[in-house]
């Protein structure tokens, strides 16, 4: 488990910063997946949402509310998806709480059915058995 000096979101440097609140701050993701997929990440080191505070988690969805309006403004996304890995076995790489805000676009997966349900794919696809 990574430490509080360990931490890449806990040593940010601060022109990663789109945005901040007296919670959370707003990067855009390092590795994105789409155009605007972004990070919103509470400013005390805490890995899990479960463990955060009411007030951080006020600010972390304030803080999410406003980086989705300027991806929106930039990019002109169709939809969103908005996840949190919660733990290795969740696939959290870094143990950090963070919350991806990924932006989606008409046409960039053949079949965007099922969103965040393709992280176990062999159990995604549940529409198929009662089309038949």
């Amino acid at each position: 488990m990574s430490t509080k000096s360990q931490c890449v979101f806990c040593t940010l440097p601060r022109e990663r910063v789109c945005a901040e609140n007296d919670h959370a701050v707003w990067i855009l993701d390092g590795f994105p997946v789409s155009a605007g997929h972004s990070l919103v990440i509470p400013k005390r080191h805490v890995a899990s949402f479960f463990d955060a505070t009411e007030a951080e988690r006020l600010g972390l969805l304030s803080l999410l509310d406003r980086a989705r309006d300027e991806v929106t403004r930039k990019h002109a996304p169709d939809a969103f998806n908005i996840g949190i890995n919660d733990g290795v076995a969740a696939g959290q790489t870094v143990l950090h709480l963070h919350i991806h805000l990924i932006p989606r676009y008409r046409g960039d997966r053949v079949d965007p059915r099922g969103g965040v349900r393709w992280v176990i794919p062999e159990k995604a696809d549940y529409w198929t058995k009662s089309e038949s």
